[in-house]
C-alpha cells in the first residue's frame, strides 16, 4: 500500500474506532462523573477498606419539626433522599423572598424526581405559625411533600443551623435575643453529608447548585 493509501486507511480506522472506545469507557469506566466535595469536620475511623482507613464524615443531626400542614416532620423524611436546606422567615422583606423565588426554580427543575426534597426552616418560629407557613408556601407554589416549610422549637432550629448545616459562624444559644439571617442554601446527599454551599440570592450561583445537584444524582446512578 502506498503512503497516501496507508494514511487514508488510518484516518478511516480512527474515525470508526475512537467513538467505540469512548462509548466503552462511558459504559464500563469508573468515576465517569465528577464527584462533589464533602464539607464539614471528618475523622479517621478504626475500620479500613482494602487497607485504607475509612473516613467518618459530618452528617446532619436528627430533628422533629412541624410543616405547613401541621404535620410532624422528622429527619426520616430525608432518608435516602438528596435535599436542599435553607433558613428564612416569612415576614422578611430583604433576602428571603429572593431565596424563595430561587427555590421555586430548583423545585420546578426537579419536581418529578422522587429522590429530592427541599427543607425551608423558619428562624422566627414564634411568628411563623402553621397558617403563616401555609400561606407563604402557597405564595411560592410549593408542591406538597416536595417542599417542606418547617417551624418548631427555636433552640432546635438554631442548633441545626449552627451545628449541622454550618450556615453561620456566629455563636448563640437560640434564646430570645438570638437571631440568624443567612442567604445560604446547603446541598445534602443521601447519607446526610454536606456537598455544597450556595448564595440563594444569586441566580447564577443557584444555577450552579442545580448543575451540582445533577452531578450528585449521577454519582448515585453510577454506584448502582
Amino acid at each position: 500500500m502506498n503512503p497516501h493509501g496507508l494514511k487514508r486507511a488510518l484516518i478511516v480506522a480512527g474515525i470508526l474506532i475512537v467513538p467505540c472506545v469512548f462509548y466503552l469507557v462511558l459504559k464500563t469506566g469508573k468515576n465517569n462523573y465528577e464527584q462533589l466535595e464533602i464539607f464539614g469536620p471528618k475523622e479517621v475511623a478504626s475500620t479500613s477498606t482494602n487497607g485504607v482507613p475509612d473516613t467518618i464524615y459530618h452528617t446532619i443531626g436528627n430533628f422533629s419539626l412541624t410543616d405547613q400542614f401541621g404535620r410532624n416532620i422528622s429527619d426520616s423524611i430525608t432518608e435516602n433522599k438528596i435535599y436542599v436546606a435553607d433558613f428564612f422567615f416569612a415576614t422578611c422583606k430583604t433576602i428571603c423572598p429572593k431565596m424563595s423565588d430561587q427555590l421555586e426554580r430548583v423545585q420546578d427543575k426537579f419536581k418529578n424526581d422522587s429522590d429530592f426534597v427541599i427543607l425551608s426552616h423558619s428562624v422566627n418560629p414564634e411568628g411563623d405559625s402553621v397558617k403563616v407557613l401555609f400561606d407563604y408556601a402557597k405564595k411560592h407554589h410549593a408542591i406538597k411533600d416536595k417542599w417542606f416549610f418547617l417551624t418548631g422549637e427555636k433552640k432546635q432550629i438554631y442548633d441545626l443551623a449552627r451545628k449541622s448545616y454550618f450556615i453561620t459562624a456566629m455563636e448563640g444559644t437560640g434564646g430570645e435575643d438570638d437571631f440568624i439571617h443567612s442567604e445560604k442554601f446547603v446541598l445534602i446527599d443521601k447519607a446526610g453529608c454536606i456537598r455544597g454551599f450556595y448564595d440563594g440570592t444569586d441566580r447564577s450561583d443557584v444555577s450552579r447548585l442545580m448543575d451540582e445537584l445533577l452531578l450528585l444524582m449521577n454519582e448515585y446512578k453510577e454506584k448502582k
